[in-house]
């Protein structure tokens, strides 16, 4: 007898299908969750914290998992700051679109983009790096991460 296969939600998160790989590029598995580097570059060093698992609201998680996300958030914010040395990491957590529970760090920079307010989510133009300048941004968050 074939096990039943797991479907899983249509969540570019949980799919990690190319609507994913359009937007962000993986950097390291978490605790609980994974970080992914922006392809969006406006905020130099914005990265996406992502829980594994398909849930929306951190109410939902056991106290356990949602000390160990909050501890993943922690611990990418701190290598952003070791890694890019912006003034102030701003923190998004908005699903009204997409529910899966994830946090945008979004380093800010004193005299750079939005410094002051809120960031914009997508801004245009959209500042896209060659993928050298990824993989060197993706290099020093997991130097500072130790991973």
């Amino acid at each position: 007898m074939n096990p039943t296969p797991v479907q899983l939600p249509d969540c570019l998160y949980c799919r990690r299908d190319q609507r994913l790989h359009d937007l962000m590029i993986e950097v390291t598995p978490l605790a609980v969750s994974t970080l992914y580097l922006f392809k969006e570059q406006t905020y130099r060093g914005r990265c996406v914290v992502a829980y594994r698992a398909h849930v929306n609201e951190l109410f939902e998680l056991p106290e356990a998992e949602l000390a160990l996300f909050m501890q993943d958030v922690t611990r990418a914010a701190r290598a952003m700051k070791t890694a890019f040395g912006p003034a102030k990491i701003n923190y998004g957590a908005y699903s009204d679109k997409l529910p899966h529970l994830h946090v945008h760090l979004v380093p800010k920079y004193i005299d750079g983009p939005s410094w002051g307010t809120t960031f914009t989510m997508m801004p245009e133009p959209k500042q896209l790096l060659a993928e050298a300048d990824y993989t060197a941004l993706i290099a020093q968050l997991r130097a500072a991460l130790g991973a």
